[in-house]
């Protein structure tokens, strides 16, 4: 063991450490969701057997929240009421074609926010590209931004993994900072900072680009037959879906549960008290508040909705879910280890600095949501790390949209669907990769939404 003859806490020993740390983030990567989780096993197992630290705890209350949510939503999924949702989506774009630009963000931020994950905007990307090539408008205008804000939409969302694990962070840390929010509160502040966001990334989009008649680029294309032909054929479409009576009725049930979390987080009183350590009733925790009503939502859809449960564990939302929670396992565990390690070091030496400049807790998450491709990943990985450090947790919640820093790279599975489904090409990767299609709607949002959190956390908070 490396302890033996190198001391842990040592300045040296420190540096090789993080050495450690980046290169399983940038290996995981490499791998994607479960190949981060697993790469960080080994940088876990260096930090406990080579270094000597002792092992942190996994985020067990998180991932169990994330597992309840997950397994309602893809069951919502089988049950097809996604399709339904989507399907009012696109009635209400359609019925407004010549503002796409606006309402194609907007809708998809909204969905992302009733449905906890950005994965369900897919269906959207070829509707939204028709609509817009049927009104001659650039399709990258629409398109870029309406990708960037599916994920800013998971800020905003009473049941996305990164809020219940935000609002988990915080009762934890509770001790410590001597503050704690509920879920109601977090998106009292997030919705409007997030939505604020897309809303300014939608008006920049407005006039981005040529003109499909004026760009020469796609009029040259347009000169080949086949190109022609694909751009003049009809795209995918669910306004001819006959969905049945069960599909709408897994949306109310689904839309009912959303509502119930809402209503217990806002109001104490509703939820069952109970005993803790110091022998106080406090409430039964929004943790398991949200394990419990997501657990029996998705039973009722089960039950009542004409589900398959076989193809459950099948559905694209499933396996995402199952992928962050696999990514938040191994990503938390191995970065509780190294700050549970130093964190006495790290309060001594940082504390000043996050005091005086608070907006550098920002830029760190930003990079660190890069990297782990995954906002709930990055949250777990540092947000606690900011409330030990001595951050308030307002400000914590105020730039909660930091977490979205995957947008710098275009190697997110929804930005790489969007640009597949754009038929135009117009919704690209530059020949500097830095420059595509969604770096500056995402460099707006993400700004945007943490100025006005922050503001509205100081007011609110």
């Amino acid at each position: 063991m490396l302890a033996s003859v190198l001391d842990p806490a040592s300045v040296v020993a420190i540096v090789l450490q993080v050495i450690v740390i980046l290169s399983a983030l940038l290996l995981g990567t490499r791998y994607g969701g479960l190949g981060l989780g697993l790469i960080s096993g080994i940088g876990l197992i260096v930090m406990v057997f080579v270094f000597g630290l002792a092992p942190g705890e996994p985020p067990v209350d998180v991932m169990l929240t994330i597992i309840a949510v997950i397994g309602c939503a893809a069951t919502l999924q089988q049950a097809r009421g996604l399709e339904v949702m989507m399907q009012f989506a696109e009635k209400f774009l359609r019925a407004h074609p010549e503002r796409i630009t606006i309402l194609a963000p907007l809708t998809t931020w909204f969905l992302t926010v009733l449905c906890g994950t950005g994965h369900v905007v897919y269906t959207m990307f070829p509707i939204i590209e028709d609509i817009a090539l049927k009104k001659g408008i650039r399709p990258e205008r629409p398109m870029a931004v309406a990708s960037i804000s599916a994920q800013m939409g998971i800020t905003a969302s009473p049941v996305s993994v990164a809020t219940v694990s935000l609002a988990s962070i915080i009762a934890e840390n509770a001790s410590i900072t001597g503050t704690s929010y509920s879920i109601p509160q977090i998106l009292m502040v997030a919705i409007p900072a997030s939505l604020s966001g897309v809303f300014l990334a939608a008006l920049w989009s407005l006039r981005r680009g040529k003109d499909l008649d004026k760009d020469p680029v796609f009029q040259e294309k347009m000169k080949d037959p086949e190109f022609a032909k694909t751009i003049s054929a009809s795209s995918h479409s669910l306004l001819d879906e006959v969905f049945p009576a069960s599909a709408k009725r897994s949306v109310a049930v689904f839309l009912s549960a959303i509502a119930i979390v809402v209503i217990l987080g806002a109001f104490d009183v509703l939820r069952p008290s109970f005993p803790n350590e110091d022998g106080e009733l406090k409430a039964l925790s929004m943790n398991l508040v949200i394990q419990m009503v997501m657990l029996v939502a998705g039973a009722i859809i089960l039950i009542f909705c004409d589900v398959d449960n076989k193809k459950i564990a099948s559905t694209p939302v499933f396996k995402a879910g199952m992928t962050a929670v696999f990514s938040v396992f191994g990503v938390a565990w191995m970065a509780d280890t190294f700050f549970e390690a130093h964190i006495d070091s790290l309060e001594s030496n940082l504390g000043g600095i996050v005091e005086t400049a608070p907006w550098a807790y920002a830029i760190v998450l930003i990079v660190v949501s890069k990297l782990v491709n995954s906002q709930a990943a990055a949250l777990v990985a540092i947000a606690p790390i900011g409330l030990s450090l001595g951050i308030d947790p307002a400000i914590i919640v105020g730039f909660y949209g930091a977490a979205y820093g995957y947008f710098i790279l275009p190697t997110y599975p929804s930005d790489l669907a969007c640009i597949g489904f754009d038929r135009t090409g117009t919704t690209h990767i530059g020949k500097f990769v830095v420059n595509h299609s969604f770096i500056i709607p995402g460099a707006i949002s993400v700004f945007t939404s943490c100025v006005v959190g922050s503001l509205l956390a100081t007011v609110l908070l």
